[in-house]
């Protein structure tokens, strides 16, 4: 981050004034803090943490306390950098929001306990209730959704669900925490159960039915269950004392802070890529990859592979969420930095990223013959309950390392495009997809693999690799000009006026090589599942 000396002052002044803006991630691999001041589009400085999830009898999970303490150290990290930066003491802020992976199970009896380990969107054991539920409300309910997690436990007659007070996800669980209140962006809350486009509110007539069907099986209705939905700008509450020592427990940050609405790193995305108006949308790559398209018209068709869910505003956006993305691609290039440090060259994770990539771009269109699968997890759209990392090659194919990386890079992409076939069948149309995620700091390949792999133009901005952390800290700064501005306006005249864009357009070699590797891709989805059998 390269600032002149004003730019040095005038964040200095934003920090000790309060005209700044923070924004908290709990994605994935990483917990992220995100500093800006009054102009949003500048970043002043950020805090991380890393983590990882755990997989326990079976289930894929998160223990409550490295929630707090990756928080706390993520925070400690941001506030170290502004002192290093600007010589100043971080004690207040302006405005929060909090972001975090979106679905999964995190229910709470009366006395605010955890009534059973938090159960992740990675968790793909819902199959009977998704099922169940996605024909009783005519909508597609994916497994990862909290109303599938709730309702599989009333199906399994789990012990604990008398005990249910309340359910919500980790950003509803976190803003809880920090504030007292219970409740939920409309982004994070259509990860939940289904929102009504008209009140941007859980959909009363669905609540019916549920209600009906569960009857008897739940110690409340279900809106007494799910948090209060808000939308974005409306305020969300106040950092508490409580609050505040939480999250900072050296005692040096004041309470009083207004909060946004918590959202989901689906709803940040979109917002870190100014992809909230009808024909945009946006990917988001990480531990999973997601394509979110907002919608002019409702899907004619409920499909198994298209989840709906909203804008941070409550818009109707078409979701292919893939619970796998780029994760084992990590493991590849850790193996490959492995190699450099015992030869006696090491090179830095991101050199080796550069490196690779640069390769793939040597590889031949189809890469080659070879195939990668990158399923660690379970895929709903291939029919898959749990992963297996597969890399496969026929005796003919071109084994070499451009093709080798250029297969992974084509597997990150592989089940998203055949979910994005979908929304082509659809007639949805696209003017530009945004991406960001880290696999798209090294320029102009990731980037131009998943243009040729959507048939769409792909832009990167500067800040695809600050993703939802950034996003949400915008959402937080929003809170002070949405009487005057739409969400889209907003970003459009005070966040992006002046955004540097980069944008690849679909190259017709690597479109036409993309459609063949997805088609063996596609046939070779046989192997994986044959894994999943054989291999225990």
């Amino acid at each position: 981050m390269t600032r002149s000396a004003h730019a040095v002052d005038a964040a200095r002044d934003d920090i000790l004034a309060g005209r700044t803006s923070l924004g908290i991630e709990l994605g994935s691999t990483r917990i992220k803090a995100c500093l800006v001041g009054s102009d949003p589009a500048h970043v002043i400085a950020t805090g991380s943490h890393a983590w990882e999830n755990s997989f326990e009898d079976r289930r894929w999970t998160y223990p409550l306390a490295e929630v707090w303490s990756g928080l706390q150290a993520a925070f400690a990290n941001l506030v170290a950098e502004v002192r290093e930066r600007y010589d100043v003491a971080l004690d207040t802020v302006g405005a929060l929001g909090v972001s975090a992976m979106m679905h999964g199970y995190l229910a709470f009896d009366a006395g605010d306990e955890l009534l059973v380990p938090f159960r992740t969107w990675r968790n793909t054991s819902t199959g009977p209730a998704a099922a169940e539920l996605s024909d009783l409300l005519d909508i597609n309910i994916p497994l990862r959704w909290s109303i599938a997690h709730l309702h599989q436990a009333v199906l399994d007659e789990e012990p604990h669900v008398g005990r249910i007070s309340h359910v919500t996800t980790l950003a509803g669980y976190v803003h809880a925490r920090l504030t007292g209140e219970r409740v939920l962006g409309v982004g994070d809350a259509s990860g939940m159960f289904p929102i009504d486009p008209d009140t941007r509110d859980y959909d009363q007539r669905r609540v019916d039915l549920f209600d009906a069907h569960a009857a008897g099986r739940l110690p409340a209705d279900l809106r007494s269950l799910l948090p209060q939905v808000r939308v974005a700008g409306q305020a969300a509450g106040r950092l508490t004392p409580e609050g505040a020592a939480l999250l900072d427990p050296t005692g040096a940050l004041r309470p009083g802070a207004m909060f946004c609405p918590p959202e989901g790193d689906a709803g940040t995305g979109m917002v870190a890529t100014a992809a909230v108006a009808p024909r945009s949308g946006n990917v988001s790559a990480g531990t999973s990859i997601f394509a979110m398209v907002v919608l002019e018209r409702p899907l004619q068709s409920r499909h198994h592979e298209i989840d709906v869910v909203t804008t941070p505003a409550g818009d109707l956006v078409a979701m292919v969420h893939c619970n796998n993305g780029a994760s084992e691609l990590a493991a590849w290039v850790g193996m490959f930095e492995r190699f450099a440090a015992a030869s006696g060259s090491p090179l830095p994770a991101d050199g080796v990223y550069d490196v690779l990539f640069r390769e793939a771009l040597s590889g031949d269109p189809d890469a080659g013959g070879l195939l990668a699968y990158n399923h660690l997890a379970g895929e709903p759209i291939a029919g898959t309950d749990e992963g297996r990392p597969l890399f496969v090659r026929t005796p003919d194919s071109r084994f070499s390392l451009g093709n080798a990386i250029r297969a992974q890079l084509y597997g990150v992409f592989g089940t998203l495009a055949l979910g994005m076939r979908v929304l082509d069948a659809e007639g949805v149309e696209l003017d530009r997809m945004f991406a960001h995620g880290g696999m798209f700091r090294t320029a102009g390949v990731a980037q131009r693999f998943l243009a040729a792999a959507l048939g769409a133009p792909v832009a990167v901005g500067e800040t695809a690799s600050e993703g939802g952390a950034w996003g949400i800290a915008v959402l937080a700064d929003y809170l002070a000009h949405s009487d005057g501005l739409d969400l889209d306006a907003y970003l459009r005249e005070r966040v992006f006026a002046a955004a540097s864009v980069d944008v690849a357009e679909p190259d017709a070699a690597d479109a036409a090589g993309f459609a063949a590797y997805l088609e063996r891709y596609d046939a070779g989805l046989a192997i994986e599942r044959a894994a999943v059998a054989a291999l225990s």
